[in-house]
């Protein structure tokens, strides 16, 4: 038994000459939930330590900052990582954005180049700015992933699971609903996690444990969910055993254990 793929249309407002696709509006709300609830974070860190930063005008602050890094990084990660040879040959294609293209690691290196600058620029503490970016990111990989679903783009390799989906671009077989996984482990889950932690007081002040905990999470999550998602047909399998975003995640959780034992080590000096 398998479904067909649901027939929605990827645009969610049509005004004639202006289009607002669900993928823009995943875009949209994901930014400003995230920016509401690391507000309501601050608040409860202000009640408890009155001066404390960063606070919710930092927030204020930092949401172009973080939207920049998200789109510029996400953009330029998709081009160098995933589809390098076609934008060498057409170089302006990398600035059509409208055409689609985003890739998740461009877009965490561009938010911490972003973390980075504006911690440094505006005298902000880098670890526990990061600690709230990271608990409040997972709700636009939910959305992001359910907007990669309704374009019935990025789906998973073919299955003869009961709930595969024959989807209009993956041939007359049924695959997996990829975008489904990752919306529950990479969003959901990883909320939930991340959100308990920061939570724990004990947690907040071992600052950069949250950000660990974030990027540890995700490659892992990602590393798994990628066994199940179909490779992007430019690249294929890397040595025909792994996907290129599972390379991508190796460093991605090196990467946490690092912030994890740094963590550790800044709370015992302090």
């Amino acid at each position: 038994m398998a479904f067909n793929f649901p027939d929605i249309n990827p645009v969610a407002v049509d005004l004639g000459p202006v289009q607002i696709h669900w993928y823009a509006l995943a875009y949209v709300v994901g930014f400003m939930t995230a920016w509401w609830l690391a507000r309501r974070i601050c608040k409860w860190d202000e009640l408890q330590n009155p001066g404390y930063r960063p606070n919710t005008s930092d927030i204020d602050d930092y949401l172009t900052w973080a939207i920049l890094g998200v789109l510029l990084g996400g953009r330029i990660g998709y081009v160098l990582f995933y589809n390098l040879p076609t934008y060498s040959d057409n170089p302006l294609e990398a600035f059509k954005i409208w055409h689609g293209g985003m890739s998740f690691h461009g877009g965490v290196i561009g938010v911490v180049i972003s973390l980075i600058l504006y911690s440094k620029i505006k005298k902000v503490p880098f670890w526990r700015l990061s600690d709230i970016a990271a608990a409040v990111t997972p709700i636009g990989f939910f959305l992001g992933r359910l907007a990669n679903f309704v374009n019935g783009e990025l789906y998973g390799r073919v299955t003869d699971v009961s709930w595969g989906v024959i989807f209009p671009r993956g041939g007359d077989e049924p695959r997996h609903p990829s975008q489904i996984y990752e919306s529950l482990t990479e969003g959901v889950l990883l909320f939930i996690i991340l959100f308990v932690l920061i939570r724990i007081p004990k947690v907040r002040e071992r600052t950069g444990t949250v950000s660990g905990a974030f990027m540890i999470g995700y490659g892992l999550f990602r590393f798994g969910c990628e066994f199940f998602r179909e490779p992007d047909i430019q690249l294929g399998f890397i040595l025909n055993q792994v996907t290129m975003g599972q390379i991508l995640c190796i460093p991605m959780i090196l990467s946490g254990c690092v912030f994890y034992l740094m963590a550790g080590r800044r709370k015992s000096k302090a």
